[in-house]
């Protein structure tokens, strides 16, 4: 008979008319029809990849090798380093807040809408990931420098100097470091549902309003990476700060900045700073590693 034990096991057996995995009687994960195993790595895949390891972890295990350890405390504790590092947090943070206000906006008008020159538009606001920092700080000075195009006129109605400034320092990094919020939240945007938005318009809600109380709460996930990945972007900026903002302790020298005057006189100062940087971006790494691994 069919519908004995014999039939039953058959039954559980049977594949699904749709494809090539069966689901085990236990409730398990699917497995692939052939075992589920992972062949190995080819020989001409692997050694390429170890090499490409290895070129990439030497550089920071050295750094840790040679890390003074002993005197770390003292280093970190220093007038110097704590001047840097106090200019850092509190430029990279401005940074991240004025990226935030100007490139939340942006995100949603790349996203959002449609008119003529948007694909330009976004070439040129995505510029600064590929353009060398130093060029960015001459671009800023011949900008809002104190001849500058804008900054001329800063300087000649307001008083306004930005060169050479914490103000220039907080400017450089929003320059380098916002391309890579707006890339974040447009992405976001794009994945979202626009369907919410619209159902928010039939019940009277502005296009602002919808934005604010249903859009912005859907990417904020999107919207606090690009934040992570700007402030991270900010902290270690170097060419255009030193080239628009300048190298002077407790005014403009940022950490990065430090590093590269501690290289020549202090390498020990140097290594510390080093250190700090290298556990930021770990920690930064970790602060993500959920939202980039959600696919896996």
């Amino acid at each position: 008979m069919e519908g004995g034990p014999a039939g039953s096991a058959r039954g559980r057996r049977a594949r699904p008319a749709g494809g090539g995995r069966e689901r085990p009687a236990d409730g398990g994960r699917e497995r692939p029809a052939g075992g589920g195993r992972r062949a190995g790595a080819p020989l001409p895949l692997l050694l390429p990849a170890l090499v490409g390891i290895l070129f990439l972890l030497l550089p920071l295990l050295a750094l840790l090798i040679r890390a003074p350890w002993r005197d770390l405390p003292d280093q970190l504790t220093s007038a110097q380093v704590w001047q840097a590092l106090r200019l850092s947090l509190l430029s990279a943070t401005a940074a991240t807040a004025l990226s935030l206000v100007l490139g939340v906006p942006l995100a949603w008008l790349l996203a959002r809408t449609d008119f003529p020159g948007r694909g330009l538009l976004r070439a040129l606001v995505t510029l600064p990931l590929v353009l060398p920092p130093v060029v960015g700080g001459v671009a800023l000075l011949l900008a809002l420098g104190r001849n500058g195009v804008v900054g001329q006129w800063l300087d000649a109605w307001f008083g306004i100097t930005l060169p050479f400034t914490t103000t220039g320092v907080v400017l450089a990094e929003t320059f380098v470091a916002m391309p890579f919020l707006v890339i974040s939240v447009e992405g976001t945007l794009r994945a979202a549902d626009p369907r919410y938005e619209e159902a928010a318009a039939t019940l009277g809600a502005s296009r602002f309003t919808a934005f604010r109380r249903v859009t912005l709460p859907l990417i904020a996930p999107g919207v606090l990476a690009g934040a992570v990945l700007a402030w991270a972007r900010a902290l270690g900026e170097f060419g255009a700060t030193i080239t628009f903002a300048g190298n002077f302790p407790g005014r403009t020298q940022t950490m990065p900045l430090a590093v590269y005057l501690a290289l020549q006189n202090d390498p020990a100062a140097a290594i510390a700073l080093s250190l700090v940087l290298l556990a930021v971006s770990v920690a930064v790494l970790a602060a993500l590693r959920d939202r980039w691994l959600t696919a896996s």
